[in-house]
């Protein structure tokens, strides 16, 4: 009998309650869901695991899939206290903080662009425009702690997220202020290719000027070229230098130069070597090239070192045009100042409280992503203030 009642007074509620009251509860465990799923992206998608089997979310170190009923977001990491249930093991807070990441964002979305209209004069509102803002957001924590864990941003994201941005922005046309589907359309591959071509033009400028780790060495240094493991790429180590072969080797074009003072090829010793360079697929020593393929080991000392290097990768080129086809070429230019200024600071920080080579990468992708949710949250507000200023300045 309560229950009826209970039932019937919510049935009795005023459309302006259930907007103020239910929905953002609905919207904050509807973020809390999508939360839970992003770990499993974020967890299998760089380990080229199927997002979709097995079907379950599983312990990374028991292996036991996980039962509906301890699933239920946030809920259930503090229930078990953050470990498992099965071995015991202590389960990253992270899971915890994306699930609650999440859910807080899809619930300031709904609530910027849907129940309070009057927060932001002028920007885009309707219920269509929360459900595409809730996809870019998912795109952007996704990225977000892959790029933190393995230094890449997957294309899944960045171009299966760009494609999403088009197809919203034609369907939604009021994420770039449009009327009509075609100019929706326009605005979102305009922001695109402003995404795709500022952050390319940054990215080779960096090639030119920063494109190259050189090294010296006063006595003859140990360096091998060696794949531990045999499901991920090869090491690259001279001296206390130590990279991951994809990293050095970005694009075809890169070389790797070296002063050899004794070269062991296949275990075979190498006399008299006068040009060593390593290319992407194949190794050339005095003119002669060989196929990787067939080099089992390299190693052997050297003098010197010229070792190719990237100033930022492409999936971040690819992450910024996905951003403009959600966002529009406005937000790509605050998205990448605030990136460059945060990534900035934070990096010299980190450096000057680690010491840690000032060579050593850094992922830039999260710094996108943040400079990209103040411009959904905030784009307008900063964009005002600066015309405002400039104006200021001119005029005054």
């Amino acid at each position: 009998m309560d229950f009826m009642e209970n039932m019937n007074e919510i049935l009795r509620m005023q459309p302006e309650t259930i907007r103020n009251i239910f929905l953002p509860i609905v919207a904050f465990m509807m973020g809390g869901c999508i939360g839970s799923f992003l770990n499993v992206v974020i967890y299998r998608l760089p380990n080229d695991l199927k997002v979709n089997k097995p079907k379950r979310s599983f312990c990374p170190n028991c292996k036991t899939q996980i039962p509906m009923w301890l699933n239920i977001p946030l809920v259930t990491w503090l229930m078990l206290r953050g470990r498992c249930k099965w071995c015991d093991v202590k389960i990253s807070s992270r899971y915890f903080m994306v699930e609650l990441m999440t859910a807080v964002c899809f619930l300031a979305v709904y609530r910027l662009f849907f129940q309070n209209p009057s927060f932001t004069p002028g920007s885009p509102m309707g219920m269509e425009v929360v459900v595409c803002y809730w996809i870019f957001i998912s795109l952007l924590i996704a990225a977000t702690f892959i790029d933190f864990d393995h230094m890449i941003i997957p294309d899944s994201i960045t171009i299966g997220g760009c494609a999403a941005g088009i197809v919203a922005s034609v369907i939604v046309p009021e994420l770039h202020e449009q009327s009509t589907h075609l100019k929706g359309l326009g605005m979102s591959l305009v922001g695109a290719a402003a995404g795709y071509g500022l952050l390319w033009l940054v990215v080779n400028a960096g090639k030119l000027m920063f494109g190259r780790l050189k090294f010296d060495f006063d006595e003859p240094t140990e360096f091998t070229v060696s794949q531990p493991n045999p499901d991920e790429n090869p090491q690259i180590k001279i001296g206390d230098f130590e990279q991951d072969y994809g990293f050095v080797f970005g694009r075809k074009s890169d070389r790797l130069k070296m002063n050899i003072h004794e070269l062991r090829l296949n275990g075979e010793t190498i006399e008299n070597v006068e040009t060593f360079v390593l290319h992407m697929d194949s190794v050339e020593v005095n003119g002669e090239k060989r196929d990787l393929e067939g080099v089992k080991s390299l190693e052997g000392t050297c003098l010197n070192a010229v070792v190719p290097r990237e100033a930022m990768g492409m999936g971040d080129v690819k992450f910024l045009a996905m951003i403009g086809a959600f966002l529009g070429w406005k937000a790509v230019i605050i998205t990448v100042f605030l990136a460059a200024v945060i990534g900035a600071v934070v990096g010299i920080a980190q450096r000057l409280a680690t010491s840690e080579k000032w060579s050593r990468e850094f992922p830039f992708g999260p710094y996108l992503a943040l400079g990209a949710f103040v411009a959904l949250f905030a784009g307008s507000a900063l964009i005002s203030w600066y015309l405002g200023l400039m104006q200021d300045g001119f005029f005054n």
